[in-house]
């Protein structure tokens, strides 16, 4: 907004500087911090320090004197209040009611894209969710699979090119004690229904098969064995079991309207990265201690020349010669710059246990020559614990199943939807109380920063007078329910009335800073930026809601303020779906 005008002043400026004989500036604008009014604002203490530098402790009077000769020498434009040199600095005061009018019509033209930047011709990956098959999806992978989706969403918002990838581990010991149980306990079953919870049913038992029997271990390493000869029958039932647990996890992120471009598997990668130990062996990047017993190594800190531990020392492939988690990593990484080779970043949601892991494997890349290897990033998260700080692990089964908590998430929803709105019908109050429960799920996740744990609790998740995803989805239900008994076409632009209230003017200055907080969000990587912004407008939103009628005001302001409510709405949907939260009709 105001681009025109900025532009404007900007050759005035250049003009005065011209005629004064100052050297040309780069004139930039900022936001003036709001304080019951707009502006934007240029400083001229770079300039001054320029063209007087030489005359000590005069930049500041210098900038202020040329503030003050531009602001006398510029004509007010169309859609401003007031000019002032401050302290070095010009500031240009927006005229509330003409700024308020520019906010709202904007908004209403943009529509859904609101708050979205230009395209930026830059391609970006996040990979995130990252589920093994063969178990159960808990709830202990959600925040990778939510914030993975609310960064995609708003990396896209921000105008980038975004690939969303996910990276399943579908081979490695838990899979090979899953096929062993399976073989030999239950060899021709099927899932029927609940396949994910199925699945973890399975693994769970195969761990406690082999806690209650340990000489058991001998015949899941000759299951192992038989795995990597490439055993018809095992490889046979790994690829059928595999897709059991693939059409589980379509049916979870369906539910949790998660969408992927491209999916990577980890057994994908064991002989690509085994190629690439060897070829660091070759190089003499990497250490081969096998033929003493031990495994294939780099040495980063030795490499790097470092004197003190930083990096310290890499284990890239088993004294077995079977692969880890960084052998496959290392064939991963190569494989997302192969397939696209434009990518700006390419950014693994993962848990901060893996800290050191990725930075090992982005600096081996580095020491490797691969010009990529700084443009990956690990974009680290807390974990998520039960109540009463009881951490979840699928081994011991001490897990809450997705589609449990979903399920009860949506029963509790639906508990309070039939108490404020007993009038819906049945199917509709069971529609907005999936919205509503999948809100409370993931609000949570993303609403506290990444590097806080979060535990999570009924209480806090379904508040609707809190920080909560209810609290925000009832703010868009209120907007809704007035634009409703308006029943009418909205009024056309109209200047509103240039005595605003205060809420009305808080709630115009969240919807406008829309844009600017997406494009922080991005460049932070801070849902939370998102989340925090959400929350605000509905609160601002809520606090209008009380202080400023609508349908029974005097026209003008009534079409104002209508025009004001449709924005406000607006603006909260587009915020609720960059957090992947579905803004109900009703509640």
């Amino acid at each position: 907004m105001f681009e025109k005008e900025q532009n404007f002043i900007a050759d005035k400026i250049t003009q005065y500087l011209k005629t004064n004989n100052l050297p040309e500036m780069d004139v930039r604008w900022a936001w003036i911090p709001f304080n019951g009014q707009w502006g934007i604002s240029t400083s001229f203490f770079q300039l001054a320090a320029r063209s007087f530098g030489a005359e000590k402790g005069n930049v500041a009077q210098k900038a202020n004197e040329i503030a003050q000769g531009v602001a006398s020498a510029i004509e007010m434009p169309a859609g401003f209040s007031k000019i002032a040199a401050v302290n070095g600095y010009l500031n240009l005061y927006f005229s509330p009611a003409d700024y308020s009018r520019r906010v709202v019509d904007e908004v209403l033209s943009a529509g859904d894209d609101y708050g979205k930047g230009q395209p930026l011709g830059k391609r970006v990956m996040f990979e995130f969710s990252q589920p093994n098959t063969h178990k159960a999806f808990h709830v202990g992978h959600l925040r990778s699979a939510f914030l993975g989706d609310v960064l995609s969403r708003i990396a896209e918002a921000a105008g980038y090119d975004v690939v969303r990838a996910n990276y399943p581990g579908d081979m490695g010991l838990h899979v090979i004690k899953w096929l062993w149980n399976y073989l030999k306990y239950h060899k021709g079953e099927k899932p029927e229904k609940d396949i994910t919870r199925w699945m973890g049913a399975m693994y769970a038992e195969a761990n406690k098969r082999l806690e209650e029997n340990p000489d058991l271990d001998a015949e899941v390493r000759a299951i192992y064995s038989r795995w990597d000869k490439k055993d018809p029958e095992i490889v046979n039932c790994w690829k059928e079991t595999r897709e059991w647990s693939l059409i589980g996890f379509k049916e979870m992120y369906e539910k949790l309207d998660i969408k992927f471009d491209r999916y990577y598997f980890n057994s994908m990668f064991e002989e690509p990265g085994k190629e690439m130990v060897a070829e660091l062996i070759n190089r003499g990047i990497a250490d081969d201690e096998r033929p003493q017993g031990g495994a294939v190594i780099v040495k980063l800190d030795e490499k790097l020349g470092l004197k003190e531990e930083k990096f310290r020392v890499i284990v890239v492939q088993r004294s077995d010669s079977t692969a880890l988690y960084a052998t496959e990593d290392l064939a991963l990484a190569r494989q997302k710059f192969l397939d696209y080779p434009d990518l700006e970043r390419s950014y693994y949601v993962v848990d901060v246990r893996q800290s050191l892991h990725f930075t090992q494997v982005f600096k081996t890349l580095e020491i490797a020559g691969f010009d990529w290897a700084t443009r990956c990033q690990h974009v680290s998260y807390e974990l998520v614990n039960l109540p009463g700080n009881v951490v979840m692990a699928s081994r011991e089964g001490t897990v809450v199943l997705l589609e449990d908590l979903i399920r009860e998430a949506t029963s509790r929803a639906l508990e309070v939807v039939r108490e404020k709105n007993p009038d819906l019908s049945e199917e509709s109050k069971l529609k907005v109380a999936e919205a509503v429960g999948l809100g409370a799920i993931k609000y949570p996740m993303v609403s506290r920063d990444s590097g806080k744990i979060v535990t999570f609790d009924w209480e806090t998740a379904l508040d609707f007078n809190g920080q909560a995803a209810p609290y925000i989805q009832y703010a868009y239900v209120r907007a809704n329910s007035i634009l409703k008994k308006y029943n009418a076409p909205l009024p056309e632009s109209i200047l509103p009335d240039d005595q605003l209230s205060t809420s009305e003017i808080a709630l115009i200055d969240l919807i406008a800073r829309m844009p600017g907080e997406i494009q922080k969000a991005a460049k932070e990587l801070k849902p939370l930026t998102v989340s925090n912004m959400a929350y605000e407008l509905a609160k601002a939103f809520n606090d209008f809601y009380g202080q400023c009628p609508v349908l029974i005001a005097e026209e003008p302001v009534r079409s104002a303020r209508i025009r004001l409510v449709a924005a406000a709405k607006q603006a909260i949907a587009n915020s609720l779906a960059l957090l992947g939260i579905t803004a109900p009709q009703a509640m």
